[in-house]
């Protein structure tokens, strides 16, 4: 009896155990439906809102595309707009410098034609005294000339120590090489007498008198075997050049007054 209530009370746990965890399984089978259920809603929340978002991206690289198309296309109708205003200034620009070209180069020219013919006739003004003053010392040194020919002519013979039969003037040599004037020769059987005659003589006529011996020799060398003397004639004379002729051997002869004064103890034959 005993034994057959225990089978049973073990029976009526056994079955009560089975219950509750019957209940205990359906509960969590309820409990992981809601879970799945609401792991599924907010997958579809989730889903949606990415949805959402994808279509605000989209949306919004759609705005973004446009302001950049439209930024773009207003920047290049600026450029357009900025490069066709520079090409117009730029063309003006060069329009005035042209002009301002024209007008400089212009005044240029007048200038220039009016500064060629200033130039040619201070030239000719030039030119002109040039051939007065060339002309007036032409004349005094042949005033020069005719005044010592004169003075040897008339009388003034005795030269260099010695007797001369000829005197000559403006006696030309042509001799290639040698060309030379001797203005006033004066002749013998054994000497020559070369004179160099300036209206106011310096220094720098002292090699043009040595020069007279050699060129004389190679023009006339009928007179090879003379000697040859060199004289300086000059209206006026100053101490170095009365001392560079007696170095080099060379008469002073010069005008005091109405007299003709020859020094020539310092003489040397060429």
């Amino acid at each position: 009896m005993n034994e057959e209530l225990e089978s049973k009370s073990i029976d009526d746990l056994m079955k009560s155990v089975w219950d509750t965890l019957d209940r205990m399984s359906k509960r969590a089978d309820e409990r992981e439906a809601k879970l799945d259920a609401e792991f599924a809603r907010r997958q579809i929340e989730a889903d949606q809102r990415k949805a959402d978002l994808d279509a605000e991206f989209a949306k919004r690289q759609i705005e973004a595309d446009q302001r950049k198309a439209d930024l773009e296309a207003e920047l290049a109708k600026r450029k357009a707009d900025l490069d066709a205003e520079l090409s117009k200034r730029q063309a003006k620009l060069d329009a005035e410098l042209a002009k301002q070209k024209a007008e400089f180069d212009a005044e240029f020219a007048r200038r220039q034609a009016e500064a060629e013919k200033v130039k040619a006739e201070f030239d000719a003004e030039i030119k002109k005294i040039n051939q007065m003053m060339g002309n007036q010392s032409h004349n005094i040194g042949i005033i020069a000339e005719e005044y010592f020919y004169n003075s040897f002519a008339n009388g003034k013979t005795n030269f260099f120590g010695e007797k001369f039969d000829e005197i000559e003037k403006r006696v030309n040599g042509i001799k290639k090489g040698f060309k030379d004037e001797y203005d006033i020769l004066l002749i013998n059987g054994e000497t020559i007498g070369i004179i160099e005659v300036k209206h106011k003589a310096n220094e720098n006529d002292i090699p043009q008198v040595l020069r007279k011996a050699k060129t004389f020799r190679v023009n006339f060398p009928d007179y090879k075997n003379h000697k040859v003397y060199l004289g300086l004639a000059s209206m006026a004379f100053y101490p170095d050049l009365e001392a560079k002729c007696k170095e080099n051997g060379i008469a002073i002869i010069k005008q005091l007054g109405e007299t003709l004064i020859i020094t020539d103890e310092h003489l040397k034959e060429y």
